[in-house]
């Protein structure tokens, strides 16, 4: 199926470089972040925000605005190079990236952050919050959306499996997470550490409709956003295969590179690559 038009993927694959090249300069400027998870969930956080996601950013505060609650808050570089593209705050805010008393913290702060929908960074709690906002709309009658997405060495808590089954129990199909599952946490492959797999079979024992797909394929994951919405009466699991570092050669699948800042003869070298 093809949902999108060849100029919407060109839009949306140069929309993505260009947020990939912010991502690294956010993470140079600071000396410190994440930048191989950001780079990996870049291109979800495109599709929701440019194709997918109902939100105004000059209205944020509209209560029948679609949610999004950024589980892995430690990637969220990619979240801020988003939300400051589409306007929710001025892309000077991006140089400021964790320095002290900055609008844009190591951990994305709704208090802070315009934009940002839940505080987020202690990893396996984001799909609570989900389920919480979830229910919320299904009592105000809204059919608003709510959009989560986690990690896979998130996933590893045991918080996430009780909100799973919570998403089912109420049956919460105006809530579709996705998984970038880009194989890479912070001390190694996830494989390695406490694999997930069979993770497909897992999220449907546990009740939930689950796809899976190329996490950089725009089309793929279109395709995979109006198949949960046509859903009923279960929340949707989106397990996107990505990978760690996404865009740039010497930082793909690295491990290295889950909490590096590149310094500057590699901030070049990776803005060369994207080019």
């Amino acid at each position: 199926m093809n949902l999108l038009s060849q100029t919407d993927l060109e839009l949306l694959s140069s929309k993505a470089v260009s947020l990939r090249r912010d991502i690294l300069r956010m993470v140079y400027n600071a000396a410190s972040g994440h930048p191989g998870g950001a780079l990996s969930v870049i291109d979800i956080l495109v599709l929701l925000y440019y194709k997918v996601m109902r939100v105004d950013p000059l209205n944020h505060a509209d209560r029948e605005r679609d949610r999004l609650v950024f589980s892995k808050g430690h990637a969220c570089p990619a979240l801020y190079a988003v939300l400051a593209d589409r306007g929710f705050f001025p892309s000077a805010y991006l140089e400021q990236f964790r320095k002290i008393d900055s609008p844009l913290q190591g951990h994305p702060d709704m208090r802070k952050t315009p934009g940002v929908d839940f505080s987020t960074g202690s990893l396996g709690q984001g799909l609570s919050a989900a389920n919480g906002m979830a229910l919320a709309a299904r009592l105000d009658g809204s059919p608003r959306r709510i959009y989560a997405v986690l990690g896979d060495g998130e996933i590893q808590e045991g918080q996430v499996w009780e909100a799973a089954m919570t998403s089912a129990h109420y049956r919460l199909d105006n809530l579709t997470a996705f998984l970038d599952y880009n194989g890479l946490q912070i001390d190694g492959w996830v494989r390695e550490i406490k694999t997930l797999e069979p993770l497909a079979a897992k999220w449907r024992a546990f009740g939930w409709h689950v796809l899976e797909c190329d996490g950089h394929d725009f089309s793929a994951l279109l395709e995979a956003v109006y198949r949960a919405r046509a859903n009923r009466g279960a929340p949707t699991m989106i397990i996107a295969r990505t990978i760690k570092g996404k865009g740039v050669p010497f930082m793909e699948n690295r491990v290295e590179w889950h909490g590096t800042a590149p310094n500057r003869e590699e901030l070049a070298r990776a803005l060369a690559a994207l080019e």
